[in-house]
């Protein structure tokens, strides 16, 4: 590539990340009381198949509602080599479930033992930022790279980082249209959709652990603690960085 097809290319993609920031933020106060239906709606209808919805294989709620809108919906789940085997089973049953779907796993560009190699063994408990970001943050950015739009599950009532979440909103940090359709929903709301339709869920919810992550950095809260208190138990680590997190 010359010096100017490169530079027409920078342009191009400036001009573009420019075009979807003044989407994301008119769709901000548009949808700002549009349910999870309306938001997935527009979703589809405004990106076509250059989106994807991000999971955690904690249960299946997203894509269920996710597929009504486009049934042949890429998921994202983000393979990071430290999961329960719960967790790969659940991602492996949605696939079985919702056979339209495409999975696309993100892996890190090194392997667990690759990593020992370069940052030292259980590098997660040394430096947890390092490797959330090394195995999570990077192969997110990587992946949404190839889309205009994703779609998360994030709730306000998750956590008080996540008090204001916008339906829709622009994300700087990897410069495409972040949907947040269940975002006002309660936890009452989740369950009883959870249980209305049926939902695939991850069994180790029913063991007790209500935010499962990475094995190493998961525990189960202690009863009537927060929910994300098992998560990087005894640190003041709360956030993995994927909403917001910088480089490390």
């Amino acid at each position: 590539m010359t010096t100017t097809e490169h530079n027409q290319a920078d342009q191009a993609k400036a001009e573009l990340k420019a075009e979807l920031k003044a989407l994301a933020l008119a769709a901000r106060a548009e949808l700002s009381d549009a349910d999870a239906a309306q938001a997935l709606a527009w979703t589809a209808r405004t990106f076509g198949r250059e989106w994807i919805v991000a999971a955690n294989m904690q249960d299946a709620v997203l894509i269920d509602l996710a597929v009504r809108a486009a049934p042949e919906v890429d998921v994202l789940f983000l393979q990071t080599g430290y999961h329960f085997a719960e967790t790969i089973g659940t991602r492996d049953a949605v696939a079985t479930v919702y056979p339209q779907v495409r999975i696309v796993n993100a892996q890190a560009n090194h392997s667990v033992a690759e990593q020992d190699l370069h940052e030292g063994p259980r590098l997660y408990e040394r430096d947890p930022d390092r490797c959330c970001f090394l195995r999570k943050v990077v192969p997110l950015r990587e992946t949404l790279a190839g889309y205009r739009a994703w779609v998360t599950g994030v709730r306000r009532v998750d956590a008080p980082t996540r008090a204001n979440t916008p339906i829709v909103d622009w994300d700087e940090g990897n410069g495409l249209v972040k949907v947040n359709p269940i975002a006002a929903w309660t936890d009452e709301e989740f369950n009883d959709y959870l249980t209305e339709h049926g939902i695939l869920e991850n069994p180790l919810v029913a063991e007790g652990y209500p935010s499962i992550g990475c094995a190493p950095c998961t525990a189960k809260p202690l009863p009537g603690a927060d929910p994300r208190s098992g998560r990087w138990a005894g640190l003041a680590k709360t956030e993995c960085g994927l909403h917001g997190g910088g480089d490390k």
